[in-house]
């Protein structure tokens, strides 16, 4: 039977990567040995916001210096002037028309192709941006992303003879703001686009943490939602959803620049509050 940990890093945009950077640092200032556990997973799993932490927090940096990146006054971030209302209706628009999954997937990655948006190399240079390290880390990180032409899962490891920062750039590419990262002649959108968390990823692993930037209740796309697909994965599993003061930390636009800060700080502070239940959880 496998002994093997996960720490699994749901999406959530610019707010998740914050609020999932501050929940670590949170839980580092009440119980040290418990954030270094989280950190020394045996599997990570990132899906687009989280694709980009389980990246930072495998690299050499350490989580005091990742959380004052995410604080601090400087940031490579750009903002697409995407209307979030807006993609949200993509997604309504897209479930709402007949068809099977692949097709409804289908549809959301010729949007994600045709929408206008900065070139693929600018995008980029903001991944770059993000990643302290370039290369892929000895631990076993795992990052999601989707095919835009058949809408398939791929997941991405230092197997896979993708670098690393056009993993986390596929990962990232929410379809209708940022463009599509090609990989090996195809192209590929948003992690999250069929599931937050893809909990499936990490079905080798006999316990799990979870971190979600979003409400408990939160609906998914094409799934019963997040709390649900987590529930039933077979792992142990511990989730940590974002609370009142994170959710509203937030704002109203993931995707703002703005939004980092406030979300790092939310997410720091319930870090606090929740470490001694991922210490025994972990116990």
């Amino acid at each position: 039977m496998t002994t093997k940990r996960a720490l699994i890093l749901a999406g959530g945009g610019l707010a998740g990567i914050g609020w999932e950077t501050g929940i670590l640092r949170g839980i580092a200032d009440e119980a040290p040995d418990t954030a270094r556990a989280l950190l020394d997973s045996d599997v990570l799993v990132g899906t687009s916001a989280g694709s980009t932490v389980a990246a930072q927090i495998s690299s050499p940096l350490t989580l005091e210096e990742l959380f004052e990146r995410q604080t601090g006054d400087t940031s490579s971030e750009i903002d697409s002037g995407a209307d979030f209302d807006a993609i949200t209706q993509m997604f309504l628009t897209a479930m709402a028309h007949p068809g099977d999954l692949r097709d409804k997937l289908q549809r959301i990655g010729t949007i994600a192709l045709t929408a206008p948006t900065v070139a693929e190399p600018v995008r980029r240079k903001v991944i770059e941006g993000r990643l302290p390290s370039h290369a892929w880390p000895a631990q076993n990180l795992r990052i999601t992303a989707i095919d835009t032409a058949t809408g398939d899962l791929a997941v991405f490891d230092s197997s896979s003879a993708v670098e690393l920062v056009d993993a986390v750039a596929a990962s990232c590419a929410v379809p209708g703001t940022w463009p599509p990262v090609t990989i090996g002649g195809r192209r590929y959108m948003d992690g999250g686009v069929t599931s937050s968390v893809h909990t499936a990823v990490a079905a080798d692993c006999a316990t799990a943490v979870v971190l979600v930037p979003a409400n408990e209740s939160a609906p998914s796309p094409f799934t019963s939602g997040t709390a649900a697909e987590i529930a039933a994965f077979g792992a142990r599993t511990f989730a940590i959803f974002a609370d009142e003061a994170s959710l509203a930390a937030f704002g109203p636009n993931l995707l703002d620049p703005r939004c980092r800060r406030p979300s790092a700080l939310a997410g720091r502070e319930q870090g606090r509050r929740v470490a001694a239940a991922v210490t025994e959880f972990l116990a």
